[in-house]
């Protein structure tokens, strides 16, 4: 079950139905599902003020940032929280004149790509990461005009 939330904030994903089955195409591309029942995975969009809050008590991490990856996966199960900061993705968005609705989406799947076993530490998994956003992202078959 992929569930999506607001947490203190006024916003409302469009095209739920669409998001979700193009999350599950990219979980099942990505292999996940391969040894692994899925279980749940929750989207959670906040304030800034809300995930710095989160990214201090559960990373000991003193900064903004757009979204953090919690893996609640146990060893057959496949589950996980995302929280996207939709302040910062506004920001995001103007800043690398893109339309909001397409960072957002970015974001989503930054959180999934995570939950997948990707990392952005390094300047090589930075590339990695960015061609497999960009990558899924051209894979929607849905847009919106938000």
């Amino acid at each position: 079950m992929i569930n999506f939330f607001s947490e203190g904030i006024n916003f409302k994903l469009k095209n739920k139905i669409a998001c979700k089955k193009w999350i599950l195409s990219t979980l099942e591309e990505e292999g996940i599902f391969k040894n692994r029942k899925f279980e749940e995975l929750s989207f959670i969009f906040c304030s800034d003020e809300y995930l710095l809050d989160m990214n201090k008590k559960y990373l000991s991490h003193d900064y903004y940032t757009d979204v953090i990856s919690f893996d609640n996966s146990e060893e057959k199960t496949f589950s996980g929280d995302i929280f996207i900061s939709v302040d910062m993705v506004e920001n995001n968005a103007k800043t690398y004149n893109q339309r909001f609705v397409d960072e957002v989406h970015r974001v989503m799947i930054h959180g999934v790509l995570h939950l997948s076993g990707y990392n952005d530490a390094t300047n090589s998994e930075q590339e990695i990461m960015r061609s497999k956003e960009d990558y899924y992202l051209a894979k929607r078959d849905f847009d919106d005009n938000r």
